[in-house]
């Protein structure tokens, strides 16, 4: 329990440019753009001198190495088909874990890489999905999830890493989350989804079956465990019960005693203690960004950490000698990059450079968190970016951005796409609407059984904000979002269909009725409390879901649509698109339609992220700014 990850689905980041005089912008190309590199994780060797990370510099996702001692990088594997995600190395080896799916289908598999390159498949049940939770406490052995035994539960096994054979540790028969594993595999923690903003907690003794409720069932709210301590005697977890906002707990296993580690008005989205336990490591979502507070475990004092300037935190890892810490941070104008952090010298050390040479980050616009009044007078969060042209005297276009989820957030963060369309003369303003996580629970679950409604207002007057800034061109406001985002585009353009002149559909839902019925068969834990949420379309839920669909009422649809799409998207299906463009087309309405052959829910490979983001530019340059302008 030493490392903590966050890689959030949609970063998004800004800042407010007040120069007076029209400052000169170098406009680069989506090539530009993504000659950037994204790099994820960083795992310390056994004799920590080097870390392994994941990188897509070669174009798609595969695993490296970069030496701490002089930052000098080494590709380990080639792959130009499937992303390879970097997991661990093997202990007392130089053999490597990743994981890998088929094509964006989410069926993830562990596999290993040996010393000569080859790889073999760890969990080769081909319609299984694997995950890796973790090492035991020897390191002897691994700890991973799979559904090979029924495709709708995942069962906990424990793998030896020297003869790679498996065995069940627990079967998970009432198909709840299984949420973490005691260190001496005595108790294992499962959560039960009752909706998507509240579950409860229990502990199961392996050895005598008993079942124990950790939540407290009067106190409803989100519980998560977030592991053990190495003595054995306390359980944390991070709950919101009787609260706004999550904080920490720890939990005595013999007396079950409750205390209150740590809280704050923001949320505590991850702790972990390092291999030791000589330090504690809280993360907080702190208005749309990481921030980081470290702690000796025994009293309790805060430790220093080091600073990034208008740095997001979105993973560390502490050595196993508790004398180093990984740090991943990115900025506003820049990719996340990997970071080396001696805890004795105090030393800060820059290990990857993931933001393209040839730009210039102070022609990228910084991050800037706003928040405006909805129709109900609800203050709604958003991040704003404004172009650094944008003037009352050079009015420019704008976009309202929503994230996926539901329940997801717009983050102060960098996102390729964003500084790419901001770059080019495009206001964006990301809003997180009402049932956006990270604003308190009693926000979160503000649009329950209301999608489509008040949450699609919300991005509505989050059009009106941009309209009350005197350099937006308020007849040039468009709308755009991946998955949910994606949902909420067409349901703007169908529901509200004469506010955003365009709307951009990355993979996002048309059809409610469909998407709640074929979801994929593992995400059977969450499915009751996704239906509470959405609604079940197998009661009468349906009527409503079928009123809040797109793809039911297209003929109302008036303005020009793009939709993008991965064939092996599993969440969202082709042919919930494939429909609601056939829709569109049939009222002669302007749509056009971009499909990956080779992705699935979002896109990893370069070439595609080109191709697709390009194509979108060049339809906001047609149908947005060049068209508007010439109704004027």
């Amino acid at each position: 329990m030493k490392r903590f990850g966050l890689i959030p689905i949609l970063l998004l980041p800004i800042l407010f440019n007040a120069c007076k005089q029209e400052p000169v912008v170098t406009k680069y190309s989506i090539e530009q753009f993504y000659k950037n590199r994204q790099v994820y994780g960083g795992v310390f060797s056994e004799d920590e001198t080097r870390l392994l990370y994941t990188s897509n510099e070669s174009g798609i996702y595969n695993l490296f190495e970069v030496s701490i001692a002089d930052g000098a990088q080494r590709q380990l594997t080639n792959s130009t088909q499937e992303s390879y995600f970097a997991i661990d190395y093997v202990p007392g080896t130089n053999k490597i874990l990743y994981s890998a799916d088929k094509g964006g289908n989410e069926i993830d598999h562990i596999y290993l890489l040996n010393e000569d390159g080859t790889s073999v498949d760890l969990t080769p049940d081909e319609n299984a999905k694997a995950t890796f939770t973790g090492w035991n406490k020897a390191k002897t052995a691994f700890y991973f999830l799979s559904t090979k035994r029924d495709s709708r539960f995942f069962d906990l096994y424990i793998m030896d890493a020297k003869t790679w054979k498996s065995r069940l540790l627990y079967q998970n028969d009432k198909g709840l989350n299984i949420n973490g594993i005691s260190w001496d595999e005595k108790y294992v923690v499962l959560v039960e989804s009752i909706t998507t903003s509240e579950n409860k907690l229990y502990l199961v003794n392996r050895l005598t079956k008993e079942q124990k409720e950790i939540s407290v069932p009067e106190q409803p709210g989100s519980y998560s465990a977030t592991g053990f301590s190495l003595n054995g005697k306390y359980m944390y977890y991070i709950t919101n019960s009787q609260q706004e906002f999550q904080y920490l707990v720890s939990y005595n296993l013999e007396t079950g005693e409750r205390e209150t580690v740590f809280e704050t008005n923001w949320d505590v989205i991850n702790f972990s203690l390092s291999r030791y336990e000589k330090y504690r490591v809280i993360a907080i979502n702190e208005d749309g960004k990481n921030t980081l507070k470290l702690f000796d475990h025994k009293t309790g004092q805060r430790v220093e950490s080091p600073a990034i300037a208008d740095g997001d935190i979105l993973s560390i890892e502490i050595s196993d000698s508790e004398k180093y810490m990984r740090i991943s941070a990115g900025t506003s104008k820049s990719p996340a990059d990997i970071y080396f952090y001696n805890f004795e010298t105090k030393e800060l050390k820059r290990l990857t450079n993931s933001l393209n040479p040839e730009i210039d980050p102070n022609q990228l616009v910084a991050a800037e968190v706003v928040r405006y009044k909805s129709f109900d007078g609800l203050e709604i969060p958003a991040i704003y970016y404004k172009p650094k042209a944008a003037s009352e005297n050079n009015k420019v276009p704008a976009l309202v951005w929503v994230h996926g989820g539901p329940g997801g957030q717009s983050r102060v963060g960098y996102f390729s796409l964003i500084q790419y369309l901001t770059n080019h003369g495009y206001a964006i303003l990301a809003v997180n609407n009402r049932g956006s996580s990270g604003y308190g629970q009693t926000f979160y679950k503000l649009d329950d059984q209301n999608h489509g409604e008040n949450d699609l207002m919300d991005c509505v007057y989050g059009k009106k904000y941009l309209q009350s800034l005197d350099y937006i061109d308020a007849d040039r406001i468009g709308i755009i979002g991946g998955s949910y985002g994606g949902y909420m585009t067409m349901a703007a353009m169908t529901f509200k269909p004469d506010e955003f002149k365009v709307g951009v559909n990355l993979f996002g839902v048309t059809n409610w009725l469909r998407t709640l019925k074929s979801i994929p068969p593992y995400w059977s834990s969450f499915k009751n409390a996704l239906y509470a949420e959405m609604g079940d379309p197998a009661t009468a839920d349906s009527v409503r879901l079928y009123n809040i669909s797109p793809l039911f009422h297209a003929s109302n649809v008036k303005n020009p649509v793009m939709v993008l799409q991965g064939a092996n998207d599993p969440r969202v299906l082709q042919v919930e698109s494939d429909e609601i463009v056939e829709a569109i087309k049939k009222n002669g309405v302007p749509v056009e339609y971009v499909i990956f052959p080779d992705e699935g829910h979002g896109f990893v490979k370069k070439e595609n992220e080109i191709k697709g983001y390009k194509a979108i530019l060049d339809f906001l340059e047609k149908y947005l700014k060049e068209e508007s302008k010439a109704a004027e």
